[in-house]
């Protein structure tokens, strides 16, 4: 067990975090260019996709609590949580690489399709990505070794983060050489296969070490009185919520933002004017030439650099979670990349350059904001067992990704839903109409939301000097039953 002063290794936290670098390879997708896949790629209408992810990210709402609580009551040599990791890992990949191939089927056999392997995918990331976040709480018990955790943890999402938004688009179109449906296919397949291997790596680096009391007896109904009992939890559930809707909404779009709105020749400009700086690189690989995915390489190179950006910020968040309050760092950084978010609102067509500084400042400040929530959810459950005299790691963080999973059914029925009542028709040319709503719906709309929950933040309790006393108070009950 880790007492305060015990630090985790280098090797131990790289392990842990390669296992939500895998689960991006995927999730990434699935809140990027997912909606964009289906309408433009798959065929379904935007109204079919918005309502296949308002009732897909519902289904997996619902799975989430059991599959909490069935890690909670999961006892092996290797703990709890981490052989949920194991069990699912090739399933995930397996599920991962169907849900982005386009089967030979009529337009119901298509949509048929698409639930399936939806719904597949989004119950076996429930169980695969509840015992992984549950297992942060598990590995430490000490806050700064545990902020450290989520900073490592959180640079690696964005270093796969980069490779879904920086890379898939150009690989998409390399290897489908004018057919996206096969370029999606490969391109998913390499992705959940590294999916795979870091899952298992993962699985053999990590150790669970803080237990239960060992005189608490299971009980679901006592774990879920505890739960709706905590107003920290309440809250962060409701962040969660709130995060989701805004980066499902925002994300889902954004590609649409470039494709459609962005002036197609003043994005080939600015490729150009980076390509003098990388001395031709770009022109060299073909990203600028006639027959390049112009604004889809403009989109990939502006959100690679602005994943740089956002890992600049994971670092600047470690160093202030050492010596400030994590709910205030929180919610000032959630501030800055919310308005930068709104201020895409007023870009005018052919600024590709404050495109690329609005995205960029808005990836920085996400990157403070990242490693937070999550660090927060282990202090969420320290509380509980602080509160309480019980632990059920599981079911809290099982709770909160519930919210989660509902920002996400909900942001992803808004985006998909806006397009449709705006008038969006897939590869044709935008009406007035259809470019108003991508507009609104990358910025304005979606801002509501930060809003909000900075709001939540401003009532959420625990404070610096509250992770403190319960940090130190459970470090001195667990002392008696090691």
């Amino acid at each position: 067990m880790t007492t305060p002063t015990e630090k985790l290794s280098a090797r131990e936290k790289i392990g842990y975090s390669l296992g939500d670098g895998a689960a991006n390879f995927i999730f990434q997708t699935m809140m990027l260019l997912q909606l964009s896949f289906y309408t433009d790629t798959f065929g379904l209408t935007a109204a079919a996709a918005a309502t296949l992810f308002l009732i897909g990210r519902l289904w997996a709402a619902v799975c989430d609590p059991i599959f909490g609580a069935l890690a909670d009551r999961t006892n092996t040599r290797w703990g709890k949580f981490r052989p949920w990791i194991l069990w699912t890992a090739l399933p995930f990949g397996i599920l991962g690489y169907f849900a982005f191939t386009t089967p030979d089927f009529g337009p119901s056999g298509k949509l048929i399709y698409a639930y399936v392997t939806y719904f597949l995918l989004m119950t076996i990331y429930s169980a695969n990505n509840n015992p992984y976040s549950a297992l942060s709480g598990v590995i430490t018990g000490n806050m700064t070794q545990r902020a450290s955790l989520s900073s490592v943890r959180f640079v690696v999402v964005a270093l796969a983060t980069v490779a879904i938004q920086g890379f898939t688009l150009p690989m998409v179109n390399h290897f489908g050489e004018g057919n996206s449906s096969r370029g999606y296919q490969i391109t998913m397949g390499i992705f959940c296969a590294l999916a795979v291997i870091f899952f298992i790596i993962t699985f053999f680096t990590t150790k669970e070490r803080i237990k239960p009391p060992p005189q608490q007896k299971s009980s679901l109904k006592q774990d879920l009185t505890d739960l709706v009992r905590n107003r920290q939890w309440i809250i962060m559930f409701s962040v969660f919520l709130l995060m989701f809707i805004f980066l499902s909404m925002r994300n889902g779009i954004l590609v649409y933002y470039f494709k459609y709105y962005l002036d197609i020749a003043s994005q080939k400009a600015f490729l150009m004017d980076i390509d003098k700086v990388l001395f031709g690189f770009f022109s060299a690989i073909g990203l600028t030439g006639t027959s390049a995915d112009i604004a889809g390489n403009a989109f990939s190179v502006i959100n690679i650099i602005g994943q740089l950006a956002a890992i600049l910020g994971i670092a600047l968040s470690n160093r202030l979670a050492k010596g400030y309050c994590k709910r205030d760092i929180f919610r000032t950084w959630l501030g800055v990349a919310g308005l930068a978010a709104l201020l895409f609102v007023v870009i005018p067509p052919t600024s590709i350059w404050l495109t690329f500084i609005l995205s960029t400042l808005f990836n920085f400040a996400w990157g403070v904001t990242m490693m937070l929530p999550w660090a927060m959810m282990g202090d969420v459950a320290d509380y509980s067992e602080w509160k309480n005299n019980r632990r059920a790691t599981g079911i809290v963080f099982a709770g909160i990704v519930v919210g989660l999973k509902v920002g996400m059914a909900i942001g992803g029925f808004l985006a998909g839903k806006l397009l449709s009542v705006y008038g969006y028709i897939s590869n044709v040319e935008q009406t007035t109409s259809s470019l108003k709503g991508i507009r609104l719906t990358v910025s304005v709309y979606p801002a509501i939301s930060i809003v909000l929950c900075i709001v939540f933040l401003f009532i959420y309790g625990i404070n610096r000097k509250t992770e403190i006393q319960m940090q130190d108070e459970l470090a001195e009950r667990r002392k008696s039953y090691i």
